[in-house]
């Protein structure tokens, strides 16, 4: 890594986390009770009177900090698919993954008629599923080609969407009703109570991604070279695709189907750092302030209304999916 590089990295970094961090004040802040950064400090210091200190924690505390994790999370798992593939539209959520988990929630739901706080476990569940499906069916003796993996994905998530909409048409209206809220993608109403299995599994997918990173580069190297440097390339290569589905199903559990996150904060990250030294990083820091902001305008673009937060990141990553395909197309 050449200096320059080397003077912006942990630069790019140190914003990135500073914004996360503004933003994150600005929210806590902001709404119907606006309240000022030393009231929210105070409140998250509890030197705050009760009632401002039950709104900031309370709250909008919840929905800030989950904002960021599941965000963080998101962009985690689109780096490492977009990594793994080499390619920008190795996305979790072009190749279903979320879809495969909210087909598990679905399941759950409408057959067996299970509680939404088992959405964590059956999640995971649809998830891994889903990825083991397309993996099996991409899988030669030689190996995997990514780019097969990545058109079986896009094939298997359509199948997975048909399910999720007889799933849906053949349910109960509450069933239906329930799942119709959640599958919008939405941190309304969001709690510690709700979300901490998912929280579990995202903190010990993420540390055990970063743990990786270093292979994850060399496997970006070529399969060969990171063979000849020790590293065990099949199997180190599922193991992070595992964590990924993981990071992704975890976030999806709790908020529901996002999309656009995971397609554009790895993307996004690796043009303001000009490397892929600390790519995970940069992609959980961009992916965190997305999603907050995301959130943001959901909340206030149409006041008195709220918009689910995956409404507002689907029309942004249409958008951005466009201009990719532009720009792609362009430089071939």
């Amino acid at each position: 890594m050449n200096r320059p590089v080397r003077l912006r990295l942990p630069g790019v970094l140190l914003t990135l986390l500073g914004g996360a961090l503004l933003l994150a004040l600005f929210a806590l802040g902001s709404g119907s009770l606006a309240l000022s950064p030393a009231q929210v400090l105070g409140a998250l210091l509890g030197e705050a009177p009760r009632g401002i200190e039950l709104v900031v924690t309370q709250w909008r505390l919840p929905r800030v900090a989950l904002a960021l994790l599941i965000g963080a999370a998101l962009g985690l798992s689109g780096a490492l698919f977009q990594s793994l593939l080499r390619n920008p539209l190795g996305s979790p959520d072009i190749m279903g993954f979320n879809t495969g988990a909210y087909s598990g929630v679905l399941v759950a739901l409408v057959l067996f008629q299970a509680s939404i706080l088992w959405s964590t476990t059956v999640a995971l569940i649809g998830g891994l599923l889903s990825a083991a499906l397309v993996y099996a069916l991409t899988w030669r003796g030689s190996g995997v080609d990514t780019l097969r993996l990545i058109i079986v994905g896009i094939g298997v998530r359509a199948l997975l969407m048909a399910l999720n909409t007889w799933l849906i048409v053949h349910a109960s209206l509450e069933a239906a009703f329930s799942a119709g809220l959640w599958s919008a993608g939405s941190l309304n109403g969001i709690t510690w109570a709700k979300a901490w299995p998912a929280v579990v599994f995202i903190l010990l997918a993420g540390a055990a991604s970063l743990a990786l990173s270093r292979r994850l580069f060399l496997l970006e190297m070529g399969d060969d070279t990171a063979c000849a440097l020790g590293v065990p390339v099949e199997r180190t290569r599922l193991s992070l695709l595992g964590l990924g589905v993981v990071l992704t199903a975890a976030g999806t559990a709790v908020a529901g189907p996002i999309s656009f996150i995971a397609l554009a904060a790895p993307q996004i990250a690796r043009r303001l750092t000009g490397t892929q030294r600390l790519a995970l990083p940069a992609a959980a820091l961009t992916g965190a302030v997305l999603l907050l902001c995301a959130d943001l305008i959901a909340q206030r673009l149409f006041l008195p209304y709220v918009l689910p937060v995956g409404l507002v990141t689907v029309s942004l990553g249409g958008l951005y999916l466009i201009g990719l395909l532009i720009w792609e197309s362009r430089r071939s």
